[in-house]
């Protein structure tokens, strides 16, 4: 009799058993937790990707409509612009949208540019910039079955070329001069004549270091190519000087005490520019350098400038470069007080609405978190690691300053 119910007694302890409940309900739940932890990640990275993609569109867009009323450049070179400018762009995004050393868009943009001729023999441009790039998901989101979405970016921009439609800007220049920009590039200046090849580890050595070949490229001549080139752009732009004015200062431990003062075209910037010497010295502090930008291009007497001469109400830009990082404040050494300082330059001229372009030459991590905190949009920034990506940086600062009449439609 014991035996008879022994069997159905155990069936049914074994029924009422709740134990291995949890293990079992966490294995059916933990693939789902993961999936949607994976969903709201992949949709940040999604809406970044997005923001991204079509601000580079934009700019390239606004740069090929400028180049094109501006420049007088055929729509091929136009197009080349546009085209070096968006991968350019994409080169300084946040990461998200890279793998590796390399940004994942799917294709090169689809430039599309329309010409039509309009009064006084000027002409209107349209340029369509179509481009797509593919968001690769993460393991958690494949677990739904997706491994990538596409996003898409389209941009239009119009510009004219006629007269009439010139824009008047205060452009004012505040360049590194420390001693790091007297070391190389690995551009070479002459394999024929040598010279005096500065580094970080020979800096030390200064004027008793022997001359050697081939000869490099220093950083100073790369930047004195780039403000030629920028000074090329204005010039065509502004061919009677009407319309541009241009200032400069430069810093190394302290703000240079010679000063370009803002004056019509380029000539006075180019002169003043040049006349850096090929070994510079010193360490480095843009506080003061910067503050002096803002405050010339505050000044009252320049909207008078303006409109004595040309009637308009002038944009106003700065383009703050560097090599390296802030080291002292007002010749005393420190890591923090001339980035404090020239930050608040930077939410000064952010106020007043002035236009910051930052480029980064070669420069340390800190150097670059400065420079990124003062450019007033991502697509003011530029990360320039070699002569070329420098001379191509001022050339697209160039470009979008002296737009004539450039501005997106949609």
């Amino acid at each position: 009799m014991t035996k008879k119910i022994q069997g159905p007694a155990i069936l049914s302890r074994l029924l009422k058993d709740r134990l291995g409940n949890f293990a079992m309900v966490t294995a059916v739940t933990i693939p789902v937790i993961l999936a949607a932890g994976g969903v709201a990640i992949d949709m940040t990275k999604m809406v970044l990707a997005k923001a991204e993609l079509q601000d580079a569109s934009d700019a390239a867009a606004l740069a090929a409509a400028s180049a094109l009323a501006n420049d007088n450049k055929t729509a091929a070179e136009a197009k080349k612009i546009a085209a070096e400018l968006f991968a350019l762009q994409m080169s300084g995004t946040s990461g998200i949208v890279k793998e590796g050393d390399k940004t994942l868009v799917d294709d090169a943009p689809v430039i599309d540019i329309k010409e039509t001729a309009i009064q006084n023999n000027g002409k209107s441009y349209t340029v369509d910039i179509a481009t797509s790039y593919s968001v690769k998901f993460s393991v958690f989101t494949r677990l739904l079955g997706h491994s990538t979405i596409k996003l898409a970016a389209a941009s239009t921009a119009e510009s004219v070329s006629a007269t009439e439609s010139k824009n008047a800007f205060s452009m004012f220049l505040v360049l590194d001069r420390s001693g790091s920009m007297s070391f190389i590039t690995t551009e070479i200046e002459s394999k024929d004549n040598p010279c005096q090849n500065f580094t970080s580890s020979n800096w030390n050595e200064q004027t008793n270091l022997k001359k050697s070949k081939p000869c490099y490229v220093p950083k100073i001549n790369a930047l004195k190519r780039a403000v030629g080139t920028l000074a090329t752009q204005m010039n065509k732009a502004d061919p009677n000087a009407q319309y541009v004015r241009m200032g400069a200062s430069s810093y190394n431990d302290i703000i240079w005490p010679q000063i370009s003062a803002l004056a019509w075209g380029t000539k006075s910037v180019v002169d003043y520019v040049n006349a850096i010497p090929r070994m510079p010295t010193g360490g480095t502090d843009s506080s003061d350098a910067f503050a002096e930008a803002v405050k010339r291009l505050k000044d009252a007497s320049e909207l008078t400038a303006h409109q004595t001469k040309n009637g308009k109400t002038p944009n106003r830009y700065i383009v703050f470069m560097t090599d390296g990082e802030n080291t002292h404040y007002r010749k005393q050494a420190s890591d923090t007080e001339a980035d404090r300082h020239t930050k608040i330059s930077c939410d000064e001229a952010r106020t007043a609405n002035i236009e910051v372009y930052a480029v980064a030459f070669l420069a340390p991590a800190r150097g670059q978190k400065l420079l990124k905190y003062c450019a007033t949009t991502e697509q003011h920034y530029f990360a320039a690691e070699n002569v070329e990506s420098l001379v191509s940086a001022f050339s697209v600062i160039g470009s979008q300053t002296a737009a004539v009449v450039s501005r997106l439609t949609k």
